[in-house]
């Protein structure tokens, strides 16, 4: 029985990653594909399974049991009945299917089509009461001729004779390494594993063509900007009677000129004027539904203070419970007053004892003064 750790070049307490690295040397060195040994070969990737693996490690540690007949008594001369399912698991789990040599399957299985994304536009408006679009698109689709299956007599495809159903091929190829054998798509059935012998002039046999299609989208409200709608089975058909894909309608939302978008919630600025931020009042403001409201405004009110409009802003997904409508306040001074309005605020100036000019040096003189001392 070979020491498992000479066999890969490693020491007792090597770990896990010098297990690995030491496996891939070896095995392209042995690989049969390579002008190496076959034996050499199963030697090595039976050594790493043992290895990589913590409890068979420890016991083969502890007692020296491999996993072969010599070490255990029975069983698999190499131990592949289970952990990785065989050497050509450990193969290709390290180099990618196909460097083992074998297929990586049966009949390969049909390939659904292309999945389509569309962009549409929508207001702020678009997205508050939900809307329906219609979609314009060029996609591939089944085709009519032949009913999808891409054969003029409507036969259905038959699996590929070239690489019999597989969707692939293998060839051996020059490397570094010597020759490698890689596996690289079907030429005959173009990957698909399954090809007509009369194809349908009318799709050369792809079972599809391309079409303009216009789709009508139902769009519910309250979408964000780059949310995304699926249509299910309208994207592209799969060659030869394979399932659709899907369309995907991404929603872009233009902004607005009036509201500002917090998740649920809409901000805006209202103008206040001064009088009225003294006083209390109201005010009248648009929402995005398009109508008018009266909003109170507190006495006292200040500039940034932030009057809300309940239920005044965006539905969740879908449609249900509004968020609100905040209005940031922006306190109006008045401009190009007359000699009355100007007497009106003086008194009131003069009552709240407020001066109306500086009796002394500005703030800025007095700073000035104190720092040329």
């Amino acid at each position: 029985m070979s020491d498992l750790y000479e066999l890969l070049g490693v020491s007792q307490d090597a770990s896990d990653d010098d297990i690995k690295r030491a496996y891939r040397r070896q095995a392209r060195a042995h690989h049969p594909d390579t002008g190496g040994d076959a034996e050499e070969f199963k030697a090595v990737t039976h050594a790493f399974q043992v290895l990589s693996d913590p409890q068979k490690r420890a016991r083969y540690d502890r007692f020296g049991d491999d996993g072969t007949p010599q070490g255990r008594g029975s069983g698999d001369p190499f131990g592949f009945g289970g952990g990785f399912g065989g050497i050509n698991d450990v193969i290709d789990a390290f180099f990618g299917a196909g460097f083992s040599g074998r297929s990586t399957g049966g009949p390969r299985r049909a390939q659904p089509g292309r999945d389509v994304l569309v962009t549409v536009e929508l207001t702020l408006e678009d997205v508050v009461e939900g809307v329906e679009r219609e979609i314009e698109v060029d996609v591939a689709r089944r085709c009519d001729d032949c009913g999808g299956v891409g054969s003029a007599d409507g036969s259905a495809p038959e699996r590929c004779s070239e690489c019999g159903g597989a969707g692939q091929v293998q060839r051996v190829v020059r490397t570094a390494f010597g020759q490698l054998a890689t596996a690289e798509p079907c030429a005959s059935c173009r990957g698909a594993g399954r090809a007509v012998s009369d194809p349908c002039p009318r799709c050369a046999g792809e079972g599809r063509r391309q079409v303009h299609r216009t789709l009508s989208v139902p769009i519910p409200p309250g979408l964000e900007d780059g949310d995304r709608i699926p249509v299910r089975g309208e994207g592209e058909a799969g060659r030869q009677g394979a399932p659709e894909g899907d369309l995907y309608v991404q929603v872009r939302v233009a902004p607005h000129e009036v509201f500002d978008r917090d998740g649920r919630d809409l901000v805006a600025e209202v103008t206040v004027p001064v009088t009225q931020a003294a006083l209390g009042g109201t005010v009248r403001v648009p929402t995005v539904d398009g109508e008018d409201v009266e909003v109170p405004v507190p006495a006292g009110t200040q500039p940034g203070d932030v009057l809300t409009v309940r239920r005044g802003g965006v539905p969740v997904r879908g449609g249900g419970r509004r968020g609100d409508l905040h209005l940031v306040t922006r306190v109006e001074v008045p401009t190009g007053l007359d000699a009355e309005q100007r007497e009106l605020l003086g008194r009131l100036a003069e009552v709240r004892g407020e001066p109306l000019a500086s009796s002394g040096r500005g703030l800025f003189t007095r700073l000035r003064s104190a720092f040329t001392r």
